[in-house]
């Protein structure tokens, strides 16, 4: 079928405007995530986009924001010592730190952005 999807180009997330600053301190600071241009024509619209690997997170400006509590970007790490670095350096900026256990051959945790959007945070055990 030479319509089929061939992978996922970005994830996006929403946030209230103004949010460029913390969005940079929490995703490109703490999480590491290195930001990247957004073309002008949609630069005007305010946010922030970074590279995740091959792909992209964007942080989308939403004039009635409400953070997503279920729904996530699910970020893998290299080896479960990133795991747990990125778990402390979290800890430490004081973001919450979940641990979950249920995903067979993975080691996992939630955490939220500064403005309550749910994010995964998982390694290969």
């Amino acid at each position: 079928m030479a319509e089929r999807v061939l992978g996922l180009d970005h994830v996006q997330v929403a946030a209230p405007a103004g949010c460029e600053p913390e969005a940079r301190r929490f995703y490109g600071g703490l999480l590491g995530l290195v930001e990247i241009a957004k073309p002008e024509p949609l630069a005007v619209a305010g946010g922030i986009w970074f590279a995740c690997g091959a792909q992209g997170l964007h942080v989308g400006i939403a004039d009635d924001f409400a953070p997503a509590a279920k729904a996530h970007p699910a970020l893998r790490v290299a080896d479960m010592a990133a795991l747990d670095a990125l778990a402390k350096r979290l800890r430490a900026a004081g973001a919450p730190v979940e641990s979950d256990d249920r995903l067979p051959g993975h080691r996992r945790f939630y955490t939220r952005d500064p403005w309550g959007n749910r994010l995964e945070l998982l390694a290969r055990v």
